[in-house]
């Protein structure tokens, strides 16, 4: 039997913090505005912004920025459906602030 390995995260981004404010729809990633702009480039869902509490394109495009910012693009394209399942689409629609284990959430794990 092998061994379960994780993929790599950027160091220090295994557990990340996220504060959203509902009414601006500003979400904040251990204490810095995360921009959609760089995951719009990467996958279009919702070029309105990000959201959160429900299962729609403005959750896709928060679970991808976060990656983005965790992982390699590679890595965040294949995960962050996962992340939305497992996390985003589950956060109250409202105000939050939550830790989330990067790894846990999106449940990245290789057989080798």
């Amino acid at each position: 039997m092998g061994l379960f390995v994780a993929k790599p995260i950027k160091p220090g981004m295994e557990l990340v913090k996220l504060e959203g404010d509902y009414k601006t729809r500003e979400v904040r990633l251990n204490g810095n505005i995360l921009s959609p702009e760089r995951s719009l480039k990467v996958r279009n869902h919702s070029p309105d912004g990000f959201s959160w509490g429900y299962s729609g394109s403005g959750c896709s495009q928060l679970a991808l920025a976060i990656l983005l910012e965790c992982m390699s693009e590679k890595e965040s394209v294949k995960h962050y459906q996962n992340l939305k399942a497992n996390v985003i689409q589950w956060l109250p629609e409202s105000d939050f602030t939550t830790v989330i284990d990067v790894l846990e959430k999106i449940k990245i794990l290789s057989h080798y």
